[in-house]
């Protein structure tokens, strides 16, 4: 115990003066190693090309409250559940990096996080230094046959937060990343999605997940032409190996890509990114670019490997029963195909695009931007066959641009209300589901005022770029859904355990307004807005419809930074809140700071001071309303969210930060 203590420095108790020795035995200096003699350390000259990349300290209270709420006011002995308790904690977390550059090709940089103490009050329960909460295990003494509870309070206290690699050789160029993320091909003839972007901003942080990890190579003289990837690529990939190569042949652009899985992949941490059973799938992509006209053609083979699995079907009678029958995949499953012709001349820009694409041919999402920032796109998904096809006009710095999307699975999804035997299909059980594929009729259009195009309004860091007085994007986006889908997975409340639902959302129609404003006045000062409004339906079985309205506001005041949010029955932050269909009636949120120096637009570190204020009104539908109690069939109290004559119940959180930030 005295050997795990000494290696975790920011234990609770520790003092500051303690963690600074700590580090500097670490680090020594030069003329330390001197005068120490000590021929094992590294000499002066390899010194120099080791560097602190990066310091960061991060400084927490918390203070919280409510009524109405499950949350106790003390913590109760062997309880687990977050927030464990009203009231009072704090919280420090330390971020250090080291950067290693032996060549001027060659550069490897990691990043460690400390942890002192870690709140266990904050009502957004899910965080990156969620890792190190004391954790209670039970213990079997065989000398006396009696269980007893031993507490773990110094779990992953330190643990690598993020890496990467950079090598430049004579015959290619190395990239190496452990969540640091990376940007897809899509631009480079990936044409069904097969390596998509793995940037995944605070997320990554905020569900504690560890890939990306892997690296990315590029070829150089006699291998230009080539690109591999390898290992665990992004959130929900299996370990796999990808391989691309680009040639132009004559006046048309050729890519082919090979994707194998290597293994299954650990469980989920996100239910939006849930491992899949391994696959191998290949693409073939030519484009050819006249001066007007662009034309795309591609072939994708997929899942090869699962043909032969059973798979079933329904009928639905005159009577209005189902009928379930049983199928089995074939090779013709394994193939699919797209096509894309685009056309652009002055103001106006047109595309068109269709795919049909077999149960088993599974590519990946879009994520290129054709024209404008169009939120209508190919899903990638296998089983479905779709056409999209918009326009933009422009007229001085306005653009109007409507689009349009038909898709429809070639095997429908399977009723939550059919009979045993059947049951819905899912990702982890069946060769194939409907999801994202589901039947959909939709249409959407966008309006764009932007006196500055040099600074695209779509771009992905358009909130630093922007430099416009003001400009505008408006879009409405309107589906028709006329069946429901096949089950989604959910992940339980351990964090780990993953499940299908009973059935999915019913056929419905929604929509959907976004709007967002950008305004940097001078460079002093400059505000963002977005806002949002429409209808939305749970990724979980649950069929409750909501109608959710909102948006955020950031701004910059030389150096002071103002960041707000408003929710009116909306999901909360986390995916478990859109999963199940819980909502909070109302939710606000203010966050004020002030900065050594000019704020980034993006949450970056930064070294500034700040409070935030977060409060939300619960009601039946939001975890933790407890208005009043009954008793369980074991006769214990649990909250009865559901008993009448009660007013919503709210939650709060008053929470101060203090961030040092050097270097990266």
């Amino acid at each position: 115990m005295k050997e795990a203590h000494r290696l975790n420095p920011l234990a609770k108790g520790t003092t500051l003066s303690s963690v600074e020795n700590y580090f500097s035995n670490i680090l020594l200096t030069d003329a330390v190693i001197k005068a120490r003699g000590d021929k094992a350390a590294l000499t002066g000259e390899q010194l120099k090309k080791l560097r602190i990349s990066e310091f960061r300290a991060d400084l927490y209270t918390f203070n919280t409250g409510g009524e109405r709420i499950s949350t106790p006011e003390d913590p109760i002995p062997g309880r687990v559940n977050y927030p464990d308790q009203q009231g009072f904690d704090h919280m420090q977390s330390i971020f250090f990096g080291i950067e290693a550059k032996p060549s001027e090709s060659f550069r490897a940089n990691v990043s460690f996080n400390v942890l002192g103490n870690v709140a266990e009050n904050p009502i957004n329960e899910i965080f990156y230094e969620n890792r190190g909460r004391i954790r209670t295990v039970q213990s079997f003494n065989v000398g006396n046959n009696a269980n007893s509870a031993i507490e773990l309070s110094d779990a992953e206290r330190l643990r690598v937060y993020r890496a990467d690699i950079s090598w430049n050789a004579k015959h290619f160029d190395l990239k190496g990343f452990y969540r640091t993320g990376h940007y897809h091909w899509g631009y480079e003839g990936d044409f069904f999605g097969f390596y998509p972007e793995a940037n995944y901003g605070p997320n990554i942080d905020l569900y504690n997940g560890d890939a990306p990890f892997g690296f990315e190579m590029t070829g150089k003289k006699g291998f230009k032409d080539l690109k591999l990837a390898f290992d665990q690529l992004w959130w929900g990939a299996n370990p796999a190996i990808l391989a691309k190569y680009s040639k132009k042949v004559g006046k048309f652009d050729i890519t082919g890509i090979f994707h194998e899985d290597l293994d299954t992949q650990a469980p989920a941490v996100s239910s939006f990114a849930v491992p899949i059973p391994p696959t191998r799938r290949a693409s073939l992509h030519l484009k050819r670019k006249l001066e007007k006209v662009s034309f795309e053609l591609g072939g994708i083979w997929s899942n090869s490997n699962r043909v032969g699995e059973v798979f079933q079907v329904t009928n639905k009678t005159a009577e209005g029963k189902y009928e379930v029958f049983q199928d089995e995949t074939t090779m013709d499953d394994t193939w699919g195909g797209k096509a894309k012709l685009t056309y652009a001349s002055g103001p106006f820009q047109w595309y068109a695009q269709g795919a049909a694409m077999g149960i088993l041919a599974l590519g990946g999402a879009d994520y290129t931007k054709t024209f404008t920032g169009w939120r209508l796109k190919d899903s990638g998904s296998g089983n479905q066959y779709n056409f999209l096809t918009g326009f933009t006009v422009g007229f001085g710095n306005f653009q109007i641009a409507p689009n349009f999307l038909w898709q429809k699975p070639i095997e429908d999804p399977i009723p939550g209300d059919v009979s045993a035997p059947g049951r819905p299909r899912n990702i982890l059980d069946d060769p194939f589901a409907v999801r994202s594929n589901r039947e959909t009729v939709a249409g959407e259009i966008l309006f764009t005022y932007d006196p500055t195009p040099g600074t695209w309004m779509y771009e992905w860091d358009n909130d630093m770029a922007e430099d416009a007085k003001f400009a505008l994007s408006a879009g409405f986006v309107y589906r028709h859904l006329p069946t429901t889908m096949d089950a989604a997975i959910g992940i339980l409340g351990d964090g780990r355990s993953i499940f299908a639902f009973p059935g999915a959302a019913p056929p419905q129609d929604l929509w959907e307004a976004n709007v967002r404003m950008v305004s940097k006045l001078t460079p002093e000062f400059g505000l963002i807005a977005n806002l949002f409004g429409g209808t939305a339906q749970a990724n979980g079985s649950d069929t409750r419809l909501i109608k959710r309205y909102g948006g955020d506001l950031r701004m910059v005041y030389k150096k002071v930074k103002l960041t707000s949010m408003v929710r009116v029955n909306d999901w909360g932050p986390f995916d478990y809140h859109r999963d199940f269909n819980l909502t909070f009636p109302l939710q606000l949120m203010a966050d004020i700071s002030t900065n050594l120096f000019k704020p980034s637009w993006f949450e970056l570190p930064n070294s500034r001071l700040g409070v935030r204020y977060t409060w939300r009104s619960l009601d039946q539908y939001s975890p933790r309303y407890c208005p009043a109690t009954t008793l369980n069939d074991r006769g214990q109290p649990v909250c009865d969210p559901k008993a009448i004559g009660f007013d919503n119940g709210r939650e709060w959180e008053i929470a101060t930060y203090l961030q040092i930030s050097i270097g990266n």
